[in-house]
């Protein structure tokens, strides 16, 4: 597999603070990789240093294979968590001067900004003042600025701050279109159910150290606790057949519905139970659901949290 960006043994201090401890990340070409871990875990500190707004004390840092070098800024687009547009200048203006900064003419620039500001129907605001735009019309600005000299490594800190959901869920469908043009992305969020909907892999980073990485949909496989979610019909007696499971198999939570004999449960089922429990239901009930339940993002990162906080 390619990597867009390889980081080798990264270790970070600010005076006696630790801010990264020997960390060590492949982040694939042309995936959505998900840079996840609690408030002061490390993960500015990390896109800072891509970013090379600071310099890591120890390790080593590749973009595309080659050492981390000045030359690569222009290869790099980012979208901080605090924003930094100028309020006082109009939005067209303001765009073009930092689309140079990147190194675009001025004429490519506005080509790109007036095809942008088209596709996000934001074309009436040209002439407007920042400070007169709402923090999520603001957003879509800096969102723009960061993609339009087409870097090859895009990082997203917490994209979708300030927006409604409506906007949130245009700027995702534009991250995923970017995706699908080739374009490597870092995605640092606090946000679980963005974490599903777009990452490939992850990874975890809590109080300076990695924790847990790699692809999400194999994390999740290693997170099963072969716990199961169950909705019966049940022919005579629904409260009968739940005590009766419940002598035989562990059951976490169950519902019974003696009016309309109905019962739902949730039960954590050895590797040898499955076609136990299925020979049991099918005696005196019609299986509505059995399905497995799939840890989710959220789960995973406040357990694997949890865990490393607990010594465990």
């Amino acid at each position: 597999m390619d990597h867009i960006l390889v980081a080798e043994n990264v270790t970070k201090t600010y005076g006696d603070y630790t801010a990264l401890s020997n960390i060590s990340l492949q982040i694939p070409t042309n995936c959505i990789y998900g840079l996840l871990g609690p408030n002061g875990a490390g993960k500015t500190s990390f896109i800072r240093i891509i970013n090379q707004i600071t310099h890591q004390d120890s390790g080593d840092i590749f973009l595309n294979g080659e050492p981390l070098a000045p030359k690569h800024i222009a290869s790099i687009g980012y979208l901080p968590e605090e924003r930094g547009l100028y309020k006082s200048m109009k939005v067209g203006e303001q765009a073009l001067y930092l689309a140079q900064l990147k190194g675009l003419s001025k004429s490519e620039a506005k080509k790109r900004l007036l095809y942008w500001f088209d596709r996000l129907n934001i074309g009436d605001w040209w002439d407007k003042k920042i400070q007169e735009l709402s923090k999520g019309m603001a957003q879509k600005i800096q969102f723009i600025v960061t993609v339009l000299h087409e870097p090859k490594l895009l990082i997203f800190d917490e994209p979708f701050s300030g927006f409604d959901p409506i906007n949130a869920n245009i700027i995702k469908d534009e991250i995923l279109q970017l995706k699908e043009n080739g374009t490597s992305i870092i995605f640092s969020t606090h946000r679980m159910e963005s974490v599903e909907e777009l990452c490939e892999h992850i990874a975890l980073i809590h109080k300076s150290e990695k924790i847990l990485d790699g692809k999400l949909s194999d994390i999740k496989k290693a997170y099963k606790s072969n716990i199961f979610d169950v909705g019966l019909y049940v022919e005579k007696d629904a409260a009968a057949m739940m005590r009766s499971l419940k002598d035989k198999f562990n059951i976490l939570s169950s519902v019974v519905d003696a009016d309309e004999n109905q019962l739902n449960f949730k039960v954590q089922l050895s590797s040898y139970q499955t076609g136990d429990i299925l020979t049991e239901l099918s005696k005196g009930a019609n299986i509505n659901r059995f399905e497995e339940t799939i840890p989710s993002a959220n789960d995973i990162f406040i357990q694997t949290v949890n865990n490393k906080d607990n010594g465990q």
